[in-house]
């Protein structure tokens, strides 16, 4: 079993700036993919973006150019950088870690985006 724990979620407003870390109890550098998602109110969990241990690095279109996907093996931790903080993007953020096909889920951590 693994757990992995998000924080660093708050409220912020637009175009503002948060940074969230997902922390593992084990080592993430065995882990096939680590990713981030976002939940919003009413609405289906969606994937935010990919880190692998390859270095590889991926996001989806909505958050491209804005969030940074990071990692520190030694610290067993995955981030995620956002800036310029829109409304839109208010959601639980989760982290999820993939290995040897089983998917492991965080509790999340709330952002909200708002004046």
């Amino acid at each position: 079993q693994v757990q992995v724990v998000e924080s660093g979620g708050g409220l912020v407003q637009p175009g503002g700036s948060l940074k969230l870390s997902c922390v593992a109890d084990v080592s993430i550098a065995s882990m096939d993919t680590m990713k981030w998602y976002l939940q919003a109110p009413g609405k289906q969990r969606e994937w935010v973006a990919t880190t692998t241990n390859s270095g590889s690095t991926l996001y989806a279109d909505s958050v491209k150019g804005r969030f940074t996907i990071s990692r520190d093996n030694a610290k067993n931790t995955v981030y995620l950088q956002m800036n310029s903080l829109k409304p839109d993007d208010t959601a639980v953020y989760y982290c999820r870690a993939v290995r040897g096909g089983y998917i492991y889920w965080g509790q999340g951590t709330q952002v909200t985006v708002s004046s």
